[in-house]
């Protein structure tokens, strides 16, 4: 792993550690989920980096209202249909 040095506003570096959040931890996890909600990075790739399980990685993505799939209503019409003229 690489490090970075990065400039973080002292108001937010006090409000983590009063929540007793890791400031480093805490970056890589909201750029990994970020990464993740605009479709850079996989669900695998992104559990892999916060060292979780792809299943857990998705519900915790989800919990904080990430979607695993990304899907328009017309489009998911149109696979039931499909689906159902099988």
């Amino acid at each position: 792993m690489s490090t970075t040095n990065i400039e973080v506003d002292a108001e937010l570096i006090g409000i983590l550690r009063e929540l007793q959040q890791p400031v480093d931890k805490t970056a890589t996890e909201l750029i990994v989920l970020e990464l993740y909600r605009l479709g850079k990075i996989s669900s695998g790739r992104a559990a892999a980096i916060l060292h979780m399980s792809r299943v857990d990685f998705i519900q915790h993505a989800s919990d904080l209202g990430i979607p695993y799939l990304r899907i328009a209503a017309e489009d998911l019409d149109s696979e039931i249909e499909t689906g159902r003229s099988l």
